[in-house]
């Protein structure tokens, strides 16, 4: 029925003017037969009966048009001729599964693995598991070598012993001066650097040399002369002020200009640092940190009557100046090495091979306390490298079908979160294995299977941090895919800059982010078994587990496949 409209006025034509047989004209109703359904085929036989031959060359013409016309009507374009079309990601986010994920877990966070604490033998159980994972899913190796762990050298400086004297006075390191590496040397100058600011418009080294010498430097930033703050020129305080960050940025600046050690005054939060230092000595474990970190600068922190011995008139003079002083460092510390790892594999891009979409989650924990108990971590971070390993099958599935991300996407089990980011600070600041200048985002997970008390049972949210720090574009996009796939609470309390808890800080996307890379940090929060043994598989919400792992799936496809990487319109913090 669908082509009689066409093949009626052409069999009233042949019925008055042909005049020949049927079987003169099958050569031409077999090349009709190729390009049209055997339905026309019959219409055309039905008129040729009653005909008579006009002109053999106007119907061969009139014929062949029309085949290939109707053929154009009917036939699909072939796959080379057409644009490729979107692909439905649903089929493949449905492979991943709340039993999948249950299965994976309760090995993972099992206490075979002894709470996977950084370097330790059940650490080294958890990174064989990933590796036997990545490689029963043959998913390769990121690394060319084809080797899935990236060696990550951390060593672990033992509490510091000695003493400090300043001007003829002693202090006994723990009292009145902590640090927490070996600092050795007799000083007859120190250099104060006020402040230890320096920006664009502003530089409290200007004029001075630093290089060789110790640098005195106090908390806190300039102001101008009516109490603005000198660096933002409002009554806003700038990064410099914050605790957190300010006493690594001005340490490293003075690092940066040569300094042999700095010497950092800090009374507000010096309680805070002895706080630390003091579990630190009773604990016996040591501070760990990168090996490629270690050099002979230092950093002394000072309270008010070490540091005043150093300069009577710190707290009100800001200029900078040159001290004249007697100062002996006799601080020793022994370090051990430890021997970890990263965990890295890749699925290869099929239009945009050489830009990378890394989703991480470190793979490490805190271990065994001091009476024996297993810190077994299920949630923290059991749950984020389980959900990795369900994206990368996700992600496999779709390439072996031949629906493969156009960008490369990097799974990155990360060790060392515990003890300060190293193992993501490893791979962005000393050997990233591919370049972070191509890496177009990171997408971080950490803790995902647990409810937050303060939800009141329930689940269907998820914190969501510094999607918008960097790139608007990268926080559009995640609140559409949650809107089309998902439509889930996305609760952005603790992205707020003034949230006490400074989560932005605290897991691997930092890493990602202060390099200018694009980042979202998916978090559920804390519980009553953060950091403590009761953080167990059975604990573990996997429906909510399944839901999110399938959220972060949705968003890592549409980055690795959009056209144009997540662009960054706003500065690194």
């Amino acid at each position: 029925m669908r082509y009689q409209i066409l093949f009626d006025p052409l069999i009233l034509y042949c019925s008055l003017k042909w005049n020949c047989s049927v079987s003169s004209l099958l050569p031409y109703l077999w090349i009709l037969m190729i390009y049209m359904e055997i339905d026309v085929v019959c219409f055309l036989i039905f008129g040729l009966v009653h005909s008579k031959l006009y002109t053999m060359r106007i119907i061969f013409v009139a014929l062949i048009g029309l085949a290939f016309s109707c053929n154009s009507s009917q036939k699909t374009v072939s796959p080379q001729a057409s644009p490729k079309q979107d692909i439905d990601p649903v089929a493949y986010a449905e492979t991943i599964t709340q039993e999948e994920l249950k299965e994976h877990l309760y090995t993972y966070a099992s206490d075979e693995f002894e709470g996977r604490d950084t370097g330790s033998p059940g650490q080294k159980k958890a990174v064989e598991y990933l590796r036997k994972e990545y490689q029963g899913l043959e998913i390769p190796a990121a690394k060319p070598d084809g080797d899935y762990f990236q060696k990550v050298p951390l060593e672990i400086a033992q509490v510091p012993e000695g003493s400090i004297t300043i001007n003829g006075s002693n202090f006994e390191l723990g009292d009145n001066v902590l640090t927490f590496s070996e600092a050795k040397g007799t000083f007859t100058q120190v250099v104060y650097a006020g402040f230890g600011v320096e920006t664009e418009n502003y530089s409290d080294y200007s004029g001075l040399d630093v290089k060789g010498k110790l640098v005195l430097i106090k908390a806190g930033e300039p102001k101008n002369a009516d109490g603005t703050y000198t660096v933002s020129g409002t009554d806003e305080k700038s990064v410099w002020s914050n605790m957190s960050e300010a006493m690594g940025k001005k340490s490293n600046l003075a690092a940066e200009k040569g300094a042999k050690g700095v010497l950092y005054f800090d009374d507000g939060n010096f309680s805070r640092f002895k706080g630390y230092f003091n579990f630190m000595k009773t604990n016996k474990r040591g501070q760990m940190s990168l090996k490629e970190e270690t050099s002979d600068s230092f950093i002394i922190l000072l309270n008010k009557t070490s540091a005043t011995t150093l300069k009577s008139d710190i707290d009100s003079d800001n200029t900078p100046s040159d001290l004249s002083v007697e100062l002996e460092l006799q601080i020793s510390s022994a370090n051990k090495l430890i021997d970890s790892e990263n965990v890295a594999a890749i699925i290869k891009g099929s239009e945009k091979p050489e830009e990378y979409l890394v989703i991480s989650s470190h793979l490490d924990h805190i271990g065994i306390t001091a009476d024996g108990q297993i810190n077994n971590g299920a949630d923290d971070d059991g749950s984020g490298s389980v959900a990795l390993l369900e994206i990368a099958e996700a992600f496999k599935k779709a390439a072996d079908a031949g629906k493969g991300p156009k960008r490369s996407i990097v799974f990155l089990h990360v060790t060392g979160e515990e003890k300060g980011l190293l193992g993501s600070r490893y791979y962005t600041d000393f050997d990233p294995i591919l370049p972070l200048e191509q890496t177009v985002a990171n997408l971080n997970i950490d803790m995902i299977g647990r409810i937050d008390p303060k939800k009141g049972g329930d689940g269907n949210y998820l914190y969501l941090i510094g999607s918008d720090k960097l790139s608007t574009e990268l926080h559009e996009l995640s609140e559409e895919v949650n809107e089309k796939y998902i439509n889930m609470e996305f609760d952005y309390t603790y992205n707020d800059e003034n949230d006490p808890n400074r989560f932005y800080y605290r897991s691997d996307h930092y890493n990602f982010a202060k390099n200018n890379i694009p980042i979202i940090f998916y978090f559920n929060g804390t519980h009553e078994d953060y950091h403590r043994p009761g953080d167990t598989p059975d604990k573990i919400n996997y429906d909510l587990l399944e839901t999110r792992t399938r959220l972060v799936f949705y968003t890592a496809w549409e980055v690795a496949n959009r056209e144009n990487r997540p662009a960054v319109d706003k500065p690194a913090k």
